[in-house]
C-alpha cells in the first residue's frame, strides 16, 4: 500500500507536469511566429481549418498529392509558362501545351511521390521500433543475472512511458514550428503539405535575430494536426525519441528505482528530447546558426549524434553521477572493479539487431524513399560499424591482449553512433574514418568515465553515446564534401570560377529570382561542407560549419546535462532514485519485479563484488 507521503508526491509531482504542458501550450499559442519571422509576433501564423475533410489529408486537401509536391526538391522556377505551381496549362516556348498541375495525370504522379515517402517513413520507423529489442538485449547482457528481469523491464517500459510523453506535449515542443522553419528555396515537405499544419513557433529576438525555441502546435497530436504527413513524421520521431529515452536505463541499471524510473519515462519524451531536438529539426535557433550568423548551414545533424545520441548520453551521465555506483564498483582504494555481464551472446544479438534496425534510423532521415540518397547512407553508415568494431577491437588486443568481445560490439555501436550526423553528406572513405576513430573513441571514453570521473556505467553508455554522439556532430564540420544539403537550414552558398555568393531563404520574390538566374548562369549550389572537404572531393573549405556543430555540441553538452543533474536532484526528492541496498545486493527482479529472469537456476554471481566488500566505500547517491 502506499503512504499518504508517497500519494502526496505523485499527486504534486503529476500536478506540476499538467500544469507545465496547459501553461507551455497557452503561452506558445498566444506568442507563436515563424521561426523565420525577424521579431516575436504576438498572434499565430494563419493555419487552415483544423476539420478533417479526406480519409487521409486536412483541409489543406494537399495530401493526396499536387502539382505543388512536384516541385520539390528542385528549385522553384518563376517562369509561369513551366511553372507546375500554376493550375492550368499553359503554352510553353516551344508552342507546345504544358500539363496543368491541376490535372489528373500531375496529381497522381504527385500522388504517388508523396505516398512513396510516407510508406518509407512508417517502415523505417518501424525497423526503429526494433531496435528497442537490441537495446534490451545488450543491456541485460551486460548486466548481472539477478537484476535481468529489472533491466528487461525498463527497456521495455520506456517505450509506451516515452511514447505517451511525446504524444501529450514533447511532439508538439519539438515539431510545432515545423512547418515555418529555415529550408532551401523551392523545398517541399517530403511527406506532403500536410506538415505545413506545424506552422507555430515560440520566437524571440536575440541581438536582432530571430530564435526559435520552442513548437506550439501538435499537443496530444488534436485535430487541428490529423493529417497523414503529421502522424508519419510522429511515428518516426517518436522511435527516435525512445531510443534517447532507453540509453540512461544502461548507464544507471542494477541500482535504479523502477517507481522512480516511470516518472523519468514522461519526462524525457516530454522535455529534454524535445527541446534540444526543436533547436536543430524542429527550425530552432540551432538550426538558424546559418541564417543568422553566417555559420555554414546552421547546426547539421542528419540522423541524431546530437539531437539523439548525445543527449542520451548526456541525461545518462547526469543520472548516474547522481545516482552512485553499484555496491561494490569501487573497492576502499577508490579503483574500480570490473563486473562482467552474465552473457555475451545476448550482447552481441542485440548488437546485431541494433545494426539492422540502424538501416532505418539512418536512411529512413530523408523522409523520402525517393530520394536516391538513401544508397549511400545506408553504405556509409554499415562502413562505419565495420570500422568501429575493428578498431575498438585492435585497441583492447594491443592493450589487454585479447580482443574483448564486449568491447567490440561497443566499437561498433560507436561506429553507428557517430555516422548518424555525417551519414549522407561524406563519401565512404570518410564513413570509414569516422567510425575508426569512434571505435577508439570509446575505449578511452570507457576508461576515462570509470577511472577519472568514478562514474559506474555497467553497459558504456555515456560513452558510446555521449562521446562517439560529440564526434559524429563534429565530424559534419570536417569531412562534408558539399555533395549533399543544398539549402541546408535555408543557406545557399553557389560557387562558380572560385567566386562565392551566398543566397538565404527569406521567401521573397526577389530572393528566388536572383537564385533562379545564377542557377541559369552556370554558378552551383553546394552542400553542407566541412573544413576538410577539399580532401573528400568538396569545392572549398568551410570552417564556419565546424562553428555551427561546435556551438550545438556544447550547448547539448550544458543544457541537457544541466537539465538532467536537475530532473535527477527533484525525482528523488519525490521517490526516491536508487533501490534499497538489500534489494540491490540479492538482485533487482524479486524486491522490485516480483518475478525472476531465471527461476529454474540458482545464481551464484561468482564474477561480481561479494557482499561484505559491497559495503565497503560506498556512496548510494550524490
Amino acid at each position: 500500500m502506499l503512504s499518504k507521503r508517497k500519494l502526496v508526491r505523485y499527486g504534486v509531482l503529476v500536478s506540476v507536469l499538467c500544469f507545465a504542458v496547459l501553461a507551455t501550450a497557452s503561452a506558445v499559442a498566444q506568442n507563436a511566429s515563424p521561426s523565420g519571422s525577424p521579431a516575436t509576433a504576438t498572434t499565430p501564423a494563419a493555419s487552415p481549418s483544423p476539420t478533417p475533410v479526406g480519409p487521409d489529408s486536412t483541409a489543406t486537401a494537399n495530401n493526396n498529392g499536387t502539382g505543388i509536391d512536384l516541385i520539390w526538391p528542385a528549385p522553384a522556377k518563376t517562369d509561369p509558362k513551366t511553372s507546375l505551381s500554376t493550375g492550368e496549362p499553359t503554352i510553353d516556348d516551344a508552342g507546345k501545351t504544358t500539363v496543368g498541375a491541376n490535372s489528373e495525370l500531375v496529381k497522381n504522379v504527385a500522388h504517388n511521390k508523396v505516398s512513396i515517402n510516407i510508406v518509407w517513413t512508417l517502415v523505417t520507423g518501424f525497423l526503429v521500433m526494433f531496435m528497442q529489442a537490441g537495446f534490451a538485449l545488450v543491456e541485460t547482457g551486460l548486466c548481472r543475472a539477478k537484476s535481468a528481469a529489472h533491466v528487461m523491464s525498463t527497456n521495455f517500459m520506456i517505450y509506451g512511458l516515452g511514447m505517451l510523453g511525446f504524444w501529450i506535449c514533447g511532439f508538439a515542443i519539438m515539431f510545432g514550428g515545423y512547418g515555418v522553419a529555415p529550408g532551401a528555396i523551392g523545398g517541399q515537405p517530403p511527406l506532403g503539405q500536410g506538415l505545413l499544419l506545424l506552422n507555430k513557433e515560440l520566437t524571440i529576438p536575440i541581438f536582432g535575430k530571430p530564435f526559435g525555441l520552442l513548437g506550439g502546435t501538435g499537443f496530444f497530436l488534436g485535430n487541428d494536426v490529423f493529417d497523414t504527413a503529421i502522424f508519419a513524421l510522429f511515428l518516426f520521431q517518436m522511435v527516435f525519441m525512445d531510443t534517447t529515452a532507453t540509453i540512461p536505463t544502461g548507464a544507471m541499471a542494477e541500482r535504479w528505482n523502477f517507481k522512480n524510473f516511470i516518472l523519468y519515462g514522461f519526462w524525457v519524451g516530454m522535455l529534454p528530447y524535445a527541446i534540444f531536438g526543436n533547436w536543430v529539426w524542429g527550425g530552432g535557433w540551432l538550426a538558424q546558426l546559418g541564417l543568422n550568423f553566417g555559420l555554414g548551414h546552421g547546426h547539421v545533424d542528419f540522423a541524431g549524434s546530437s539531437v539523439v545520441h548525445q543527449t542520451g548520453g548526456m541525461i545518462a551521465l547526469a543520472g548516474a553521477y547522481v545516482i552512485g555506483a553499484r555496491l561494490g564498483k569501487y573497492g576502499p582504494d577508490g579503483k574500480p572493479r570490473a563486473i562482467p555481464g552474465h552473457n555475451i551472446p545476448m550482447v552481441m544479438l542485440g548488437t546485431f539487431i541494433l545494426a539492422f534496425g540502424w538501416f532505418g534510423f539512418n536512411p529512413g532521415s530523408t523522409l523520402a524513399g525517393t530520394d536516391n540518397r538513401i544508397a549511400i547512407v545506408a553504405v556509409n553508415t554499415m562502413l562505419a560499424s565495420a570500422s568501429g568494431a575493428l578498431f575498438a577491437m585492435l585497441v583492447m588486443i594491443f592493450r589487454t591482449g585479447k580482443p574483448d568481445p564486449s568491447m567490440m560490439c561497443n566499437g561498433m555501436l560507436a561506429g553507428l553512433v557517430a555516422i548518424t550526423a555525417p551519414c549522407a553528406f561524406v563519401n565512404s572513405l570518410g564513413a570509414v574514418i569516422i567510425g575508426a576513430v569512434a571505435g577508439v573513441l570509446v575505449v578511452f571514453s570507457c576508461i576515462f568515465v570509470e577511472g577519472v570521473l568514478k562514474i559506474d556505467d555497467p553497459v558504456g553508455a555515456i560513452s558510446v553515446h555521449g562521446t562517439c554522439g560529440s564526434w559524429g556532430v563534429l565530424s559534419v564540420g570536417l569531412l562534408a564534401n558539399g555533395s549533399y544539403g543544398q539549402g541546408w537550414g535555408g543557406v545557399h552558398r553557389l560557387i562558380k570560377d572560385g567566386a562565392m555568393q551566398i543566397i538565404n531563404n527569406d521567401g521573397a520574390k526577389e530572393t528566388i529570382d536572383k537564385f533562379s538566374k545564377l542557377l541559369t548562369d552556370g554558378w552551383t549550389d553546394q552542400g553542407v561542407t566541412g573544413v576538410l572537404g577539399p580532401l573528400f572531393g568538396g569545392a572549398y573549405s568551410d570552417w564556419s560549419q565546424l562553428g555551427a556543430e561546435f556551438v550545438g555540441t556544447l550547448t547539448n553538452f550544458v543544457f541537457v546535462t544541466l537539465f538532467a543533474l536537475v530532473w535527477f536532484k527533484v525525482s528523488n526528492m519525490i521517490i526516491p532514485l536508487r533501490s534499497k541496498e538489500a534489494a540491490e545486493i540479492a538482485g533487482l527482479d524479486v524486491p522490485e519485479m516480483g518475478a525472476e529472469a531465471y527461476p529454474d537456476y540458482a545464481l551464484t554471481d561468482g564474477s561480481s563484488p561479494s557482499e561484505a566488500q559491497a559495503g565497503s566505500g560506498t556512496v548510494l547517491s550524490k
